[in-house]
């Protein structure tokens, strides 16, 4: 059963050594860059979630608040460990992550970029009921954003 997990001085290491496939590797950031980013936006109330089964980690996620337009949730990062991939940790892991910030209630909606080449990312989110927005950002070419609803 896929948990989300606070990242301390138990687990970070375990989270800083999981990875995705070499090809990839252009889609999402290095874990140790995510737990890295998770720190350095904490201004904005950026947190990482360990997600775990049991107590393996499995993969990360990363959750910041955007309060510029349009205010919302922004899911910077997303991945899981290439051993772990096709067993819907990434679905389940994503249902627990929009559960967790619907209840907390801070913004409608939540945010995340996604390069276009990156299907199986798409299918993930699309099941979770994200929308594309139609808006591309400048700094990220070949990406487009979807959103959530709550």
């Amino acid at each position: 059963m896929t948990e989300l997990k606070e990242i301390d001085e138990n687990n970070w290491l375990q989270a800083a050594q999981l990875k995705v496939a070499e090809e990839q590797k252009f889609f999402v950031a290095q874990s140790i860059g995510i737990l890295a980013r998770g720190y350095v936006y904490r201004e904005d109330r950026a947190r990482v979630f360990a997600i775990s089964d049991g107590n393996e980690l499995v993969g990360l996620a990363m959750v910041r608040d955007l309060d510029e337009e349009p205010a919302c949730y922004d899911l910077q990062q997303f991945m899981i460990d290439e051993k772990f991939q096709g067993k819907g940790y990434g679905t389940e892991a994503l249902e627990k992550i929009l559960k967790v910030l619907g209840e907390e209630g801070k913004y409608s909606c939540v945010e995340v970029c996604v390069k276009k080449e990156a299907k199986a990312a798409f299918h993930v989110y699309e099941k979770a009921g994200f929308h594309d927005t139609g808006y591309v950002d400048e700094d990220a070419p070949g990406s487009c954003n979807l959103m959530y609803r709550f």
